[in-house]
């Protein structure tokens, strides 16, 4: 399994390419869709699905177009389906001063685990940046892609509406820090990390065990 990076939108999120031979699973669309496309045009490869661990606006910008393009599923939490369609829910109306809309996903997102097609993983829910917030714990592989929850010394912000810090720390502490050490985090802004580098050196939440 192989993992490309790709900075996209206004924010520069990163959106998640995991691929195998020829299958694909695309996290976090922020933006700029002829991105992505390009990169699995190149490597000829095919999207089966598009996951998304929260539906903020600079997460979900080229949802719809990806959709259309591959006629693939999208994959989110139910608390938050209903955010895909609302500029004020989502924060595109706010931030952008423009709105952004999305159909309803296909199917949702529950603790537990899923397969799709050849890719195996673990859905942690893992709220506090926002309500439905998830977390793709890929366990052959050592690697949780986390969205906005825990960042490379650093925590999503619970500012927005349904954001609560204790929840936050709940899901960082309780979920998350219970994965191996070694696990590599990739975050939704900004550089990788792992779980022990935040344990020990999380300004906002460490953990030392």
């Amino acid at each position: 399994m192989d993992i490309r990076r790709l900075s996209l939108g206004p924010l520069g999120t990163n959106c998640y390419i995991i691929y195998h031979d020829t299958e694909a699973l695309v996290v976090d669309p922020g933006g700029e869709a002829d991105s992505v496309i390009s990169f699995l045009r190149d490597k000829q490869i095919r999207p089966l699905a598009i996951l998304l661990t929260h539906a903020h606006f600079d997460h979900i910008g080229a949802v719809e177009s990806l959709r259309n393009a591959y006629d693939i599923n999208v994959y989110i939490h139910s608390m938050e389906d209903e955010w895909l369609g609302n500029p004020n829910l989502n924060g595109s109306k706010l931030f952008m001063g423009s709105e952004i809309y999305t159909r309803k996903a296909e199917a949702y997102l529950e603790p537990g685990h899923l397969r799709i097609g050849g890719f195996s993983f673990e859905i942690l829910h893992t709220p506090g940046h926002s309500p439905g917030s998830v977390s793709f714990v890929f366990h052959d592989h050592h690697t949780v892609v986390g969205g906005d929850v825990l960042f490379n010394r650093g925590i999503g912000r619970t500012d927005l509406p349904g954001g609560d810090m204790e929840q936050l720390g709940e899901s960082i502490k309780n979920l998350l820090y219970n994965l191996p050490d070694t696990y590599k985090v990739l975050p939704g802004h900004g550089s990788e990390t792992t779980i022990g580098d935040e344990m020990r050196h999380n300004p906002f939440f460490p953990l030392d065990r």
